[in-house]
């Protein structure tokens, strides 16, 4: 009983630091409107910055994904950890717009490093059995983090003093007290090896993943790219159209789609795999036409119902993906094909959002969002057809091999 104590208690303190990292990843998202002020940048600029993010995680996913596995969890970890100070403390120094950049590739790398690292580590320190309350831990520390980011940014920006410093030095202190934690946990890697053992991984697709892959990576790509739109333009979307300067409130709302997320994840268990992914794409679809709704009718409160619909679309979707190409993967492959779905999600949470920096010069940001929704809806669609023609109507749907 003890040791199930002292298991759970790791367990919990590491989804916290988990968590604490994550934050750091969205920390600047109600910011943006500030940091154009103070720079004079574009719209573009805004999501040419956010974008930066992703590819320092699709970097470190790429070359050092399996790093924590040869080297053990906690070097990782703190190697994490000293990325999200190093971001924190470009933002604090940004005097022009590469500091923004250098901070958002810095929070990219502790993002790779931390995916799958400290997922894994979460659940290797719960105790024996305890395998679907670790993996509750660890989706609730991941996206709960990404929510927590904007939320505690907003509310310091708007109701305290150095909106551009508060809410970064708050983070180095969460960050210092997560270090000092993470030195007292276990480690969970017992046969470590040196990092040059450590290969970079190729995107992999066996032939009898495909099938499910294809419409795995759609909805993952449209449900990221969704996050990258409210995390990067959604607080110019609220200042320009709803006059809402208030960061709290931008922040509130971005909060609200990864909370949303994260309900929509532990729903999976009461849906069934098989349901999840076809069902997360028609709350993905609903959450695009209530965010396209916003835009042409500039109703605050339609955006928030799309964060909320969009969001547990999202959860469904993607947590619905992983298990079903997870399942169809050969058990040698499969950390592989599951790191080719997450290269391309993260494509999804940069590259549309580019798209809709490039056309709101010539088109407003306005008409730029509803040719991202369209473009998305398209996609999402498709995939939600293939699902449902498919023998057992679900990409959980187990095929006889």
């Amino acid at each position: 009983m003890d040791g199930d104590r002292r298991g759970w208690r790791q367990c919990l303190l590491s989804g916290a630091v988990f968590a604490v990292c994550m934050a750091g990843t969205t920390l600047p998202t109600p910011l943006y409107g500030l940091y154009q002020e103070k720079f004079g940048f574009s719209e573009l600029i805004v999501t040419v910055v956010y974008a930066v993010y992703a590819f320092g995680v699709i970097g470190v996913l790429l070359l050092a994904g399996n790093a924590s596995d040869a080297v053990g969890r906690r070097p990782v970890l703190l190697v994490g950890l000293g990325c999200a100070a190093a971001s924190a403390a470009c933002f604090l120094c940004a005097t022009a717009l590469g500091w923004l950049y250098a901070g958002r590739l810095l929070s990219g790398l502790s993002a790779g490093l931390f995916t799958g690292a400290a997922t894994a580590y979460v659940m290797e320190l719960a105790p024996r059995g305890g395998a679907s309350r670790a993996t509750f831990v660890a989706t609730a520390a991941n996206m709960g983090g990404l929510g927590c980011g904007p939320l505690l940014a907003g509310v310091l920006a708007q109701y305290a003093a150095w909106p551009l410093y508060l809410p970064f030095l708050v983070h180095l202190a969460l960050v210092a007290v997560s270090t000092a934690v993470l030195l007292r946990l276990a480690e969970t890697v017992g046969e470590r090896r040196p990092l040059k053992t450590v290969r970079p991984q190729r995107p992999a697709l066996p032939p009898e993943v495909r099938a499910v892959f294809a419409p795995a990576a759609i909805a993952s790509f449209v449900g990221f790219a969704l996050f990258g739109v409210f995390t990067s333009v959604s607080p110019a979307f609220l200042a320009q159209s709803l006059d809402v300067h208030d960061p709290a409130v931008s922040g509130s709302i971005v909060a609200l789609a990864f909370f949303a997320s994260t309900a929509g994840q532990l729903a999976v268990g009461r849906v069934g795999v098989a349901r999840s992914l076809p069902l997360g794409c028609a709350g993905l679809l609903a959450g695009l036409a209530l965010l396209a709704g916003a835009l042409h009718w500039d109703q605050l409160w339609l955006v928030v119902l799309s964060a909320l619909v969009g969001g547990t679309g999202q959860g469904l979707a993607f947590r619905g993906a992983l298990a079903a190409v997870a399942e169809a993967s050969p058990a040698d492959r499969r950390a592989a094909v599951i790191s080719t779905l997450f290269v391309v999600a993260y494509a999804g949470i940069s590259v549309p959002v580019i798209g809709v920096g490039v056309l709101a010069d010539p088109m407003g940001l306005e008409g730029a969002g509803l040719v991202f929704i369209a473009t998305m809806a398209v996609l999402v669609s498709t995939a939600a057809a293939y699902l449902l023609s498919r023998p057992g109507g679900g990409a959980g749907h187990r095929s006889r091999r």
